[in-house]
């Protein structure tokens, strides 16, 4: 059957997250390696607030001030800040990972290469975000603001005590507003039709947006960058898998890696020829010809 092909396709779990485990942790190490010296990190920092403020576009004012002033908007922004960037991110991962195996390479892939990008930016352009810029541009660190409700203390999400395992000038691009878009694309288009999930698709990018400016956690502008940054990686994504089919072929360890000539992202073409998705508790028969749907039972 079409769905154990495709199962028998999907990589081995524990080689999946040995090699989330060593790029995360390369990531890791490499971020606080670029740290930079603060004195660069604020002037760009303010650099960035000058040219937003000329093009009028610096919404992070006015949400900081909102959230600072209203805790019932503050508090869950401040948790949603500190908890769901490392929640929501490995769970749909692993969601693709069991449910849509067809396509689980090119979002895994997608995912790490355009991690491996915001380092780049976080060396190259350290920034120091809004709410540790000197006094005077008017930011409130919210989450200090209400560190007694949660395990943060003035470090950003970082539990009290850790704020040394930080990098607190990695704000340029946001990867908080990176990770909720791949989370967003991934809900959209592999998921249910339902409307609830669709609507979540869409409000998870925009609410992160709204939390890491309000929170004075990033500039508009690392928001945008955080969105060029993952169009980059979903435009790397496909050679990548390609240049790694290549090398298994010569090191006689290849498998076949469905999804890279002709995934359905963001298209959504390769639906009609894929498993088709449970709906309802019924799972749509695949024959020799076309698919088609379980007759209806009598009314």
């Amino acid at each position: 059957m079409e769905y154990e092909r495709m199962c028998r396709d999907r990589p081995r779990w524990w080689t999946e997250l040995l090699l989330i485990v060593i790029v995360y942790g390369a990531y890791s190490g490499a971020r606080l390696l670029a740290r930079g010296d603060v004195s660069t990190a604020v002037d760009n920092g303010l650099a960035i607030l000058r040219m937003e403020r000329a093009l009028w576009l610096h919404p992070e004012v006015p949400l900081n001030e909102l959230f600072t002033q209203e805790a019932w908007l503050g508090v869950p922004s401040s948790f949603a800040y500190a908890s769901l960037h490392y929640i929501v991110t490995p769970a749909v991962l692993i969601w693709l990972f069991r449910r849509r195996p067809l396509h689980y390479r090119l979002m895994r892939t997608w995912l790490l290469t355009s991690t491996m990008l915001g380092l780049i930016g976080f060396t190259l352009l350290p920034t120091c975000p809004p709410r540790l810029l000197p006094g005077g541009e008017g930011f409130v660190d919210s989450l200090a603001q209400y560190s007694q409700y949660g395990w943060w203390t003035n470090d950003a999400s970082a539990p009290s005590g850790m704020g040394d395992f930080t990098n607190q000038f990695a704000a340029m691009p946001s990867l908080h507003v990176g990770w909720s878009l791949w989370c967003g694309v991934a809900l959209w288009h592999y998921g249910s039709r339902s409307l609830w999930l669709k609507t979540a698709a869409l409000a998870y990018p925009l609410l992160t947006t709204m939390v890491v400016m309000g929170t004075a956690n990033h500039y508009f502008m690392d928001a945008v960058a955080g969105v060029a940054v993952m169009t980059a990686g979903l435009l790397l994504a496909r050679p990548l898998l390609r240049l790694s089919e290549r090398i298994q072929d010569r090191l006689g360890t290849a498998r076949p890696v469905p999804g890279t000539e002709h995934d359905s992202l963001p298209s959504g073409r390769l639906a009609a020829r894929e498993l088709s998705r449970p709906t309802g508790g019924r799972v749509v028969a695949r024959h020799n010809g076309p698919a088609r749907e379980p007759a209806a039972p009598p009314s």
